[in-house]
């Protein structure tokens, strides 16, 4: 399923609903519609910049091993290999509309 995130101030993110989730969860916003009021862009932003940070840092051990494991449970001998898309990716173009809003004092809506 996908969500349409819309905002006055910049053009359309579109993102599945699976991606967009932890987004969301971090905002503490629920996936199926809502708001990002003007009044609440640049909290957002900061939340949105710290987890890009954090998923910047170099992965744990425990994390590797948990890569590993999913990469050997997906993949054949012939299958392509697993490209894992990075959370700051995902995000960016969320971030950049909010940036947008906050700039313009524009809400950012989903869902409706």
């Amino acid at each position: 399923m996908l969500i349409t995130f819309k905002s006055k101030a910049a053009a359309e993110v579109v993102m599945y609903k699976e991606h967009a989730k932890p987004i969301l969860d971090l905002l503490h916003k629920d996936v199926e519609r809502g708001v990002i009021t003007a009044a609440e862009t640049a909290s957002a932003i900061a939340k949105l910049e710290a987890e890009i940070a954090a998923s910047r840092l170099p992965p744990t051990p425990e994390q590797v091993q948990h890569d590993v494991a999913a990469q050997d449970g997906a993949a054949g001998d012939d299958d392509e290999p697993v490209e894992i898309v990075a959370f700051a990716s995902r995000a960016y173009p969320l971030l950049e509309m909010l940036r947008a809003a906050h700039r313009d004092g524009r809400d950012v809506v989903w869902g409706v």
